[in-house]
């Protein structure tokens, strides 16, 4: 019981003090602002994005198991979306893969496969962030 009285003192100060600064903690009454950050990309979009870049990384293990520094640093779905026919990622993946030892052939399918459900993201180009504070293209500010 005792703890229970010492409990209500201690939160009727805190919201006393609370009080005297006014709404939203801060001197003088005024309201602090929150940043928001918004998505403007399809949730179940990135999902299969998400889903499609496990898969690799996993794939690309077990290809190159044992023999990790000759893996690709990336493999860039937005550069092999770009390219316009099958044959050409095709093309393209099999160059990434060119140190494999192992047989990449139902890799590189199994991957046009899975391409064939992806879309481009608008501009997702890779940005340093700059001097300048601007933003890349992945980030919105609210207004």
């Amino acid at each position: 019981m005792a703890a229970q009285r010492l409990g209500k003192r201690v939160l009727s100060k805190l919201q006393g003090s609370s009080r005297a600064r006014g709404p939203g903690g801060s001197p003088g009454g005024l309201q602090k602002r929150h940043a928001r950050v918004t998505v403007k990309y399809d949730r179940r979009e990135l999902q299969q994005r998400l889903d499609v870049e496990k898969w690799i990384d996993g794939h690309l293990e077990e290809l190159y198991r044992g023999r990790e520094a000759d893996m690709p640093d990336e493999v860039n779905i937005d550069e092999l979306l770009e390219l316009e026919s099958e044959e050409e990622r095709s093309r393209k993946i099999q160059g990434l893969l060119k140190s494999c030892t192992k047989p990449t052939e139902d890799f590189v399918q199994e991957l046009l496969v899975k391409l064939r459900g992806l879309h481009k993201q608008p501009g997702a180009r890779k940005l340093s962030p700059s001097a300048d504070g601007s933003l890349s293209p992945f980030q919105d500010r609210a207004l």
